[in-house]
């Protein structure tokens, strides 16, 4: 027999995690079923060691605010960003408060955000972004200094034994956040499975077929045992990370044609050394090396997991062909279609200095990986840091019209004509804004329910629908509000 529910989950990380706790609060009668391949949920990109745990709020990252030209900086996606992360903040909020989530600390920890750069370029443009962002409500008390003894006060790392004479400045909002997504993510899904929803580890999906009536079924496998099964749904949404490419390929809707993903592995130099760690509390992002993606933008990085702190420095760009941690060898070749082989070699002939970085990434020793540390702290040592591996991120390629094909860094959600199913493609700044994308897959999705359940999403997200840096007041009211529930600097 064919067991049939309301929405099927495919992936066990912070994006599926956040759609099944909004549709069990909008409708905690329907029947939801989650399936995760491995052991347990938050092991790929969710996983606290396979990202770097930046709330993204555009504080830090200059990928979101990018010099073009001679022409003004504009702030409008540095203040999207900030916008949509306020929005994952009071949902959290709405969560701590109501008991779905543990305490913040378990998950949230006040971390002030920071960007360092060198070079007259560099500090001319980071002073100019400062002076832009300074009048934006949603960075108030951002600081900006060439000063290297206030800059020590921010992060002594920074200014230990550093070359005299060499031009710097930083930036600083003290009110950024370290977040364990993996924390996050098995939080959720542990209170969806106290309230009845069915999180089946351990199954893998094989096959989507659309059915007749605009339902779907789904083949799926219990790899303890090998036991096959069917499920129904009437919606589902495919959160599967770099897999989702192939399971929405499976299952035929015409909105998937023209897509590939590149994968991009990174690797990080971590140290839990206390005297080390106990100097630094930031995370301080620079700028990224010509023909280096955004995602891997150098940053030094306070981590809290489990309670104890550490401190990441990376990425360092690594490649496999799969598309997952705990993917195929295989993942890169098998996605190949007549549809998406065009654009995926014209991204290949337009992106050379992608290539280039990433030779250059992977003949990196320890020991220059450590030299690059060295241009943040010049005083690390290699002894004191050992390299982890770090997640997968498949970036997404597409076709365009101009071009013929382009690769776009960034989240997309790609989604049937009629709603029935949607999916995930793409990374950062995923996870920080998980809660927007899945209110935006929502209401695209469930356009008959969506205005009814907007009063609920008003009670988890008290400015949904207004947007914050417009109305300073608002504003300020706003991000005091999340702070005192989520222990934050203000």
């Amino acid at each position: 027999m064919t067991e049939s529910v309301d929405v099927v989950l495919i992936g066990g990380g912070i994006m599926s995690a956040t759609l099944g706790t909004l549709l069990h609060e909008l409708q905690p009668d329907w029947k939801i079923v989650a399936f995760e391949r491995l052991s347990d949920v938050a092991q790929e990109s969710s996983n606290p060691w396979n990202n770097a745990g930046t709330g993204h709020a555009a504080l830090c990252e200059l990928n979101y605010m990018p010099q073009n030209g001679d022409g003004p900086l504009d702030p409008a996606k540095a203040i999207s960003i900030n916008e949509q992360f306020q929005q994952s903040r009071q949902f959290w909020s709405s969560l701590v408060e109501k008991g779905v989530l543990d305490a913040p600390s378990s998950f949230i920890n006040a971390t002030p955000h920071m960007t360092f750069v060198r070079g007259e370029k560099d500090v001319a443009y980071l002073k100019d972004r400062y002076e832009v962002l300074k009048e934006q409500p949603l960075f108030e008390g951002i600081e900006f200094s060439e000063d290297s003894r206030v800059i020590n006060q921010w992060a002594p790392l920074l200014m230990q034994k550093r070359r005299k004479g060499e031009p710097f400045a930083a930036t600083r909002v003290p009110a950024g956040t370290d977040v364990d997504f993996g924390a996050l993510t098995k939080q959720l899904f542990d209170h969806l499975s106290d309230s009845g929803v069915d999180v089946r580890t351990n199954h893998e999906v094989r096959s989507l077929k659309k059915q007749k009536d605009g339902s779907w079924t789904l083949k799926y496998r219990n790899s303890l045992g090998r036991t096959p099964g069917r499920i129904n749904a009437k919606f589902v949404f495919v959160g599967a990370g770099g897999w989702a490419l192939k399971l929405l390929q499976r299952s035929g809707i015409p909105e998937i044609k023209g897509y590939g993903v590149f994968p991009i592995g990174g690797q990080f130099l971590k140290t839990t050394n206390p005297a080390v760690v106990s100097q630094h509390k930031a995370k301080v992002y620079s700028q990224a090396s010509v023909g280096a993606p955004p995602m891997s933008v150098p940053h030094l990085d306070t981590r809290v997991v489990d309670g104890e702190a550490s401190l990441l420095f990376g990425p360092f760009a690594t490649f496999s062909p799969k598309f997952l941690k705990n993917g195929s060898m295989l993942d890169l070749v098998t996605q190949v279609r007549t549809h998406n082989l065009w654009p995926m070699l014209r991204v290949a002939f337009a992106n050379p200095d992608l290539i280039t970085y990433l030779l250059g990434e992977l003949v990196k020793t320890h020991r220059k990986k450590v030299d690059s540390l060295r241009v943040f702290m010049p005083t690390a040592k290699d002894e004191d840091w050992t390299l982890i591996q770090a997640g997968q991120r498949a970036q997404v390629m597409k076709k365009d019209p101009k071009k013929g094909g382009i690769l776009q860094f960034g989240t997309e959600v790609v989604s049937a004509a009629d709603g029935s199913i949607a999916g995930l493609l793409g990374a950062s700044p995923g996870a920080s804004t998980a809660v927007p994308i899945m209110l935006q897959l929502l209401k695209s999705c469930f356009p008959e329910q969506y205005e009814g359940w907007e009063p609920t999403l008003r009670e988890l997200i008290p400015t949904y629908g207004h947007t914050l840096n417009d109305d300073p007041a608002a504003a300020e009211k706003s991000m005091a509000a999340t702070a005192d529930v989520l222990a934050l600097s203000k």
